[in-house]
């Protein structure tokens, strides 16, 4: 009997029994292929390469156990209960049937995500890992219009907003960013949450013009789905640091284009309420449980809730209306907040989130109309500082004399004041990826700024240290003071220490030349003995100076390496051999990138 003869009726194996192809999927599941594909999307199934594909190279292949978890899942039977109610619509439009078709449209099936959330995440940390992808297309379908064309809803684009509102305020009060960076594609943002590098890509504030050639109901089948993450990952971080969820926004701040600046006061206050809330709860709940359930006591229940809620809503009207009022009100809760984050969160974070807390920590900024006032009200609040704008619902004005730093982008400006600095945007973003307040001089107004570095690049894995970050090296160590004294010389200066220093090389410099002056006189002997053997008529040796022999032994121990190289090459497997002729190629790859970089840097000084 041949190996590979299979009875008839005995089961398959290999990778006949392991995939399956997209048809015969589709066959087995009784779906069309887009409802296939969203299906797909909305569980994480992706297609396979098995080794040998026994149904051709041109086919897609899935896991067969992906298509039986496919077949139990509950939307599968809620998407041909959908498509079994669109066909009544349908035919009762057809037949003109108005009240018909406005009776089936109230009682339209509906469904949600949170049982394959739950699925796909099992732990609140599986989550955060996963979520780069998903706030990078909440933002971007924040940043989107509307179009019928492209079938993007306006309700999608509101959510987004709201979503990523919220992501935004909770990085800005926690203070868990790291690093930004400016690109043409958008604002590259890194955050720590929870232990986890979140990385997440926001685009510019410009007009979107929608390409044809993408596929947006692709993307709107994983908007949804990232929906639904990102609301259970913002409920678990609001309900952590004890905020109410979802918070309330000012309207005021709403309509003047302020949403950031709205959420975070939405913060401070639901923090400041949520103990009487729950406390109101409470009190209706036990109200609710004493009393027995006849009409005229739920209606006395009823109205005495109304009211409680009521009076606290008049209560927060109140303490909103003080604030806009008075400025000073608004300082003292900002002072309470800040009291209560210390205590809070001040002996449990580390040195880092310690260092980004207090970066801005003193600054007051006021922002232009020209420079991008949501980024930087993101950004200045997450590392202790506080923002302004020109515009309703503005916490101060530009008069104020407390301004610092004033960030403009404009060469002109129709009056300037000297109590403070007028700086361009990139200074801010520089000073956060340098954990440091750079000077000022080299980014005012009407200066080509500094190359603005990416934080996201190692250097010296790289192999090539740019001098703009040799320079906030510099900065760096100067401000840590790196150069610490001797012992019992605290009370010197930093300029005896370097006097020291300058000492201690020029006492090195002397013993090499000792040394070298030793080797030169053993040599001289030497000539001087082979010149008397060469008188005597004796064999001798010629004499070499230092730098032959240095080249020689140089020359030897690089043919040495060369042999031992080329011999371990050879007891090398198939396998370790090209693997290590590709790490040679990208070492080849990344010195002739550095040639590259160095040539363009000393053109480019030539010029100048």
């Amino acid at each position: 009997m041949p190996k590979h003869y299979r009875p008839a009726g005995k089961k398959k194996e290999g990778n006949a029994a392991k995939y399956i192809t997209r048809n015969k999927a589709l066959n087995r599941l009784q779906l069309k292929l887009p409802e296939f594909r969203r299906l797909c999307i909305l569980k994480g199934i992706f297609p396979r390469e098995p080794k040998k594909k026994l149904e051709g190279n041109n086919k897609t292949y899935y896991h067969l156990k992906d298509i039986n978890f496919l077949a139990h899942e509950p939307l599968l039977e809620k998407s041909r209960e959908i498509k079994a109610f669109e066909k009544k619509i349908k035919k009762a439009a057809a037949k003109k049937n108005k009240n018909l078709v406005h009776r089936l449209d109230k009682g339209r099936p509906s469904y949600t995500l949170d049982h394959i959330v739950r699925q796909r995440y099992p732990t609140f940390i599986d989550a955060l890992r996963d979520l780069d992808d998903a706030l990078t297309m909440i933002h971007l379908f924040a940043a989107l219009p509307a179009e019928k064309i492209h079938d993007i809803p306006a309700e999608r684009v509101h959510s987004c907003r709201r979503l990523s509102l919220e992501w935004q305020a909770y990085i800005s009060r926690t203070h868990s960013m790291r690093k930004t960076f400016l690109s043409v594609k958008g604002i590259y943002y890194q955050a720590e949450v929870e232990g986890q590098t979140i990385t997440w890509l926001t685009p510019h504030v410009l007009h979107q013009v929608l390409p044809d050639d993408v596929d947006f109901r692709v993307m709107l089948t994983f908007v949804e789905f990232y929906e639904t993450l990102l609301g259970f990952v913002n409920f678990k971080l609001y309900y952590d640091i004890g905020v109410k969820y979802p918070p309330i926004l000012d309207p005021q701040l709403e309509a003047a284009a302020a949403e950031l600046y709205a959420m975070v006061k939405g913060l401070a206050s639901n923090t400041a309420t949520s103990m009487e809330e729950d406390a109101l709860d409470a009190a209706v709940e036990n109200n609710a449980i004493e009393s027995e359930p006849n009409e005229l006591e739920q209606k006395e229940k009823i109205l005495a809730e109304s009211q409680a809620r009521l009076a606290l809503l008049q209560h927060r009207l109140s303490s909103v209306g003080k604030e806009r009022d008075a400025i000073s009100d608004g300082q003292q809760k900002d002072m309470a907040l800040q009291i209560r984050e210390q205590s809070e969160e001040g002996e449990d974070d580390d040195e880092e989130t310690k260092a980004c807390r207090t970066l801005f920590k003193g600054f007051k900024f006021f922002l232009g109309r020209e420079v991008p006032r949501e980024s930087l009200l993101f950004v200045i609040p997450a590392f202790g500082g506080v923002a302004s704008w020109e515009g309703d619902g503005a916490p101060y004005k530009e008069t104020d004399e407390d301004i610092t730093h004033q960030i403009v982008d404009r060469p002109t400006q129709s009056h300037k004041f000297l109590s403070r600095d007028y700086v361009q945007p990139q200074w801010v973003y520089d000073c956060v990826n340098a954990r440091l307040i750079l000077p000022t001089e080299d980014y005012f107004v009407g200066r080509v700024p500094p190359p603005h570095l990416s934080p996201f690049v190692d250097d010296e894995a790289e192999g090539y240290l740019p001098e703009r970050a040799e320079t906030v090296k510099r900065l760096q160590a100067a401000a840590k003071k790196q150069l610490l004294p001797m012992p019992g010389m605290e009370d010197q200066d930093m300029n005896d220490q370097v006097k020291m220093l300058a000492d201690a090389i020029a006492r090195n410099e002397d013993n090499e030349a000792r040394e070298k002056e030793k080797r030169e006189a053993a040599l001289e002997r030497a000539y001087q003995e082979d010149l008397l053997k060469e008188l005597q008529g004796d064999t001798y040796s010629a004499p070499l100076l230092g730098k032959e022999t240095d080249e020689l032994q140089e020359r030897s121990q690089r043919e040495e390496s060369d042999d031992s190289k080329v011999l371990s090459q050879i007891m090398m497997s198939g396998k370790k051999r090209k693997l290590y002729e590709a790490m040679q190629m990208g070492k080849a790859k990344k010195k002739a990138h550095v040639k590259l970089l160095e040539e363009r840097k000393r053109k480019t000084e030539k010029k100048a």
